[in-house]
Order: structure tokens, then C-alpha cells, then sequence
């Protein structure tokens, strides 16, 4: 597959007006989460709510900040957890924000599609 970037943008929960301008990332069914710069976030008044680790490609494990935010790409919207990627790191579209979307991956077309979300059918209670 090759590189796919799309503009991902990122709003305030609590304040929908105050949202970053499109910022291109790269499409990573590898990734857990989305990154996008620190600075993009904390302009729009988004706080950290806690770190996680994370392992590299190379084998190391850095930390990062993470919070909660609007995510947007495509015509596709879902409030996700997000990453305040450092200077250095890449900007990302993780798979947990392509499930909250409720798309799969053209990699050869490069966009995304909407998909049927899968559900546990409704059986009675014995």
C-alpha cells in the first residue's frame, strides 16, 4: 500500500467553534490513535487528560499526552482520544478514529468508505 495523507481537523468538545485548520496526516491502519502537533491542539484550549505509552518503529517507548477532541476528515466526524504529538512526530489518522468514523481504507482508490458497522443482533433473554 502506498502513503495516503488526508486533512484531518480537530474541534473543542466543549467549545465546537474553536477548531484547528486542516492539517495533513498520514492514514496509518498501524497506528492506534491520531496525532496531531501539541501546539494545533492547545491553540483550540485542548487540555491533556493523561499519558500513554507508546513503542516505536525502532523498539523505544516514549510517552505522550493525550486528551479528547471532535475529529473530522472527509466528510467523516468522531469524538476520539488524541494524541499531542511532539516536534519530530509524525501527524496521524489512526485506526480508532477510522472505526469512530465508521470507514474502511481504499488504499488503491486513497480515500475512505463508509461501511456497515458491525452489531450483535437483538436475541431475547431466556
Amino acid at each position: 500500500m502506498s502513503a495516503y495523507y488526508v486533512n484531518l481537523t480537530a474541534a473543542n468538545p466543549k467549545r465546537e467553534e474553536l477548531r484547528t485548520p486542516p492539517i495533513r496526516v498520514l492514514v496509518d491502519t498501524g497506528a492506534e490513535l491520531s496525532w496531531l502537533p501539541a501546539d494545533a491542539l492547545a491553540a483550540i484550549g485542548l487540555t491533556p487528560r493523561r499519558q500513554r505509552s507508546f513503542r516505536t518503529a525502532d523498539g523505544k517507548t516514549i510517552q505522550r499526552d493525550v486528551g479528547y477532541s471532535i475529529l473530522a476528515a472527509e466528510g467523516f466526524e468522531t469524538i476520539d482520544e488524541i494524541v499531542f504529538a511532539q516536534p519530530g512526530d509524525c501527524h496521524l489518522l489512526g485506526v480508532h478514529t477510522l472505526e469512530g468514523f465508521g470507514v474502511v481504507v481504499d488504499p488503491l482508490a486513497h480515500k475512505l468508505v463508509a461501511t456497515v458497522t458491525l452489531a450483535v443482533s437483538a436475541l431475547p433473554l431466556r
